[in-house]
């Protein structure tokens, strides 16, 4: 029997392989994006409906109207320099909206669908956790406006489990793909690596090498939010690789792929582009993923950071075909 799915955030790094990967599956996929928002990575397949999750009425008359069986919610404002910039912002989207979008699917269960609920949280719930790696008995404790609304989300779907709904939260260490925004420390890096080995470029500028991250291939981290969907039993799982890698390690590893070895000199501090708030370290524990919902990730660091260099250079290449 085909399952409905419905995703917000569509227009993100995770909205669309997670779209694509239920369509592949046969689900018949509905997704919602922000008038206007350009959906590159959605399948043709999928049923466009344009709207805000943070207009909770006509959210909730949508999610009614199509009863969906799978609700993923992706939606948010990503980026924790943005959630600074955006405090209010940032608590609608990744906070209010979520707990709105867990009564909607309650209010389905009352109506007697068997409809389950997958969060996509996040390691910044844990703020500058005490010990490491983190599972998820680790303290929630956020540092930042963007891990304060998630952690609302987070905690809300575990008092809408007890209420009877199947509802997950995945706590998603860092998880990257070439179609990683610009703006994230990962992209940069790579963006910048092939832009340098093409003389498109003179300097990477960072704000520090030392924080350390569990980085990990975005298409896996979906595969668990379809594994926690179709669990028997929902719960809350933390999705990782287990291994940290130095911002220093991830530009080291990008100038070798392209066959830099002598890096430092092109790259530059800048204090200013460093966050305070940032933890030293996170990375994350996921036994209770691999126990119970079978989920291992696949892509090693190196050939994620290979993989998001290659496309870039790619990239480059096809603009310089073009002009």
């Amino acid at each position: 029997m085909t399952s409905r799915s419905f995703i917000t955030g569509a227009g993100g790094q995770d909205g669309g392989y997670l779209a694509e990967a239920l369509a592949a599956r046969g689900d018949e996929v509905h997704v919602l994006a922000l008038p206007g928002e350009p959906l590159p990575d959605v399948p043709e397949t999928a049923h466009v409906h344009r709207g805000d999750v943070t207009d909770v009425e006509a959210t909730r008359r949508l999610i009614l109207d199509l009863a969906p069986d799978r609700v993923f919610n992706l939606a948010a404002l990503s980026s924790v320099a943005q959630s600074w910039a955006e405090p209010d912002r940032t608590a609608q989207v990744n906070g209010t909206a979520a707990v709105a979008l867990l009564e909607s699917a309650r209010l389905l269960g009352e109506r007697g669908a068997d409809v389950r609920f997958v969060q996509a949280s996040s390691a910044e719930i844990f703020g500058h956790p005490d010990a490491s790696p983190q599972d998820e008995a680790t303290s929630v404790r956020p540092t930042n406006p963007y891990g304060a609304a998630k952690a609302y989300a987070h905690l809300a779907v575990g008092v809408y489990r007890a209420r009877g709904l199947h509802a997950s939260s995945l706590v998603l260490y860092n998880h990257e793909s070439p179609r990683r925004p610009a703006q994230f420390v990962t992209r940069k890096v790579t963006s910048t690596v092939a832009a340098i080995a093409n003389g498109r470029a003179d300097r990477l500028t960072l704000g520090t090498l030392e924080p350390r991250r569990d980085w990990g291939w975005a298409p896996d981290y979906v595969t668990a939010m379809i594994a926690a969907a179709d669990a028997p039993q929902a719960d809350d799982y933390v999705i990782a690789t287990g291994v940290a890698h130095s911002i220093r390690d991830l530009v080291s590893t990008a100038f070798a792929r392209v066959g830099i070895d002598d890096w430092e000199p092109l790259v530059e501090l800048d204090p200013a582009l460093a966050r305070p708030s940032d933890a030293p370290e996170l990375v994350g524990d996921a036994t209770r993923a691999r126990t119970a919902l079978g989920w291992t990730p696949t892509v090693d660091f190196e050939e994620i950071v290979a993989r998001m260099v290659d496309a870039d250079l790619a990239t480059l290449q096809r603009s310089r075909g073009s002009t």
